[in-house]
């Protein structure tokens, strides 16, 4: 098969497509023809060799795809899925490639009235939104949610989510035209951080209450301003650190407010967590996806072979929702 390799670690230059060995699918895994797969944040950072695949995931960027399943592997004939379904995946690597294993926990069917291409660009802003914000963060319909990035794959689906959910969505983004479309989306509150402070922004929207849960995707550089604009017994998830990994922090308010801070990782969880995450992806956000209230935002699609261009893309900062690759 045909696979994009990491020549080096370094710039999108370093992503070239070659010939490589075929996988293997093992116990409890079945093997996916990759249709399409999608361009993730995580996937930079592999390539600039700061975050390495797991111990036994592929070697290749990807964490996520959509397909058909090709193979069954050990141990999954009661698994109800069979050989020719149409599958999209949770991955720990391997999707910018023709063919990759899947454990079946990591299987979703394909939501009707979504396009085979569209569904790649799906599993892991659904389960990171799904386990962050509602599994972690517990977010309850009245409440309001902070996401940062929202002109994101990640933020653009949690902004759609939450909204559905009932709850009050700020968000904040770069440009006019990345926060006209999450009002389109959903957002009650949109900021552009790079005209104004976001936490005095919304102690204005909320008289001073602050919000529920903050959805966070800097780190060091947002956490004083976070905990400051979090209301009374808020929830702050912390899922990325574009903007650092260390900050102060100050715990005389998070006492005074009973605060909670949670750092998470989707990448590296196991395979029974990464299951039982995608059960509730199946169960409360796919009905969602098939009524057509949450939509894939996909800004465009691109062949496999040019992706490295879909990394100098996605670190501009020039699209809005998620880059397809397609095989």
């Amino acid at each position: 098969m045909r696979a994009i390799v990491i020549s080096e670690p370094g710039g999108p230059e370093r992503l070239t497509l070659r010939e490589v060995p075929d996988p293997e699918p093992g116990p409890g895994e079945v093997l996916v023809d990759v249709a399409a797969t999608a361009v993730n944040r995580a996937d930079i950072n592999q390539r600039q060799g700061n975050y390495p695949p797991p111990p036994g995931a592929p070697e290749y960027p990807g964490l996520e795809c959509s397909g058909h399943i090709a193979a069954l592997g050990p141990e999954t004939a009661a698994s109800g899925w069979h050989v020719g379904d149409q599958v999209c995946a949770l991955l720990s690597g391997g999707g910018y490639a023709e063919r990759v294993a899947v454990p079946v926990g990591q299987l979703l069917p394909i939501p009707a009235g979504i396009g085979l291409a569209e569904a790649a660009g799906l599993p892991e802003v659904a389960c990171t939104v799904w386990s962050n914000i509602f599994m972690t963060a517990g977010l309850r319909s009245g409440e309001t949610l902070l996401v940062h990035g929202g002109g994101s794959g990640i933020g653009t689906f949690a902004v759609q989510l939450a909204h559905a959910w009932g709850a009050r969505v700020f968000t904040t983004a770069g440009s006019d035209e990345k926060l006209q479309r999450c009002r389109e989306l959903g957002a009650d509150v949109t900021i552009n951080y790079r005209e104004e402070e976001f936490a005095e922004r919304v102690h204005a929207e909320t008289d001073g209450a602050g919000v529920d849960v903050i959805l966070d995707i800097m780190g060091g550089s947002y956490l004083a301003a976070n905990v400051r604009c979090l209301a009374v017994n808020g929830r702050l998830t912390i899922i990325g650190l574009m903007g650092g990994r260390s900050a102060e922090l100050d715990l005389g308010r998070m006492l005074v407010k009973r605060l909670s801070v949670h750092a998470t990782s989707l990448r590296s969880r196991p395979r029974a967590e990464k299951a039982a995450i995608v059960q509730g992806v199946a169960e409360h956000v796919w009905p969602l996806v098939e009524a057509g209230t949450v939509r894939p935002i996909v800004d465009r699609e691109m062949p496999l072979a040019e992706a490295g261009e879909a990394h100098r893309t996605m670190e501009s900062s020039a699209h809005i929702g998620k880059i397809v690759l397609t095989t």
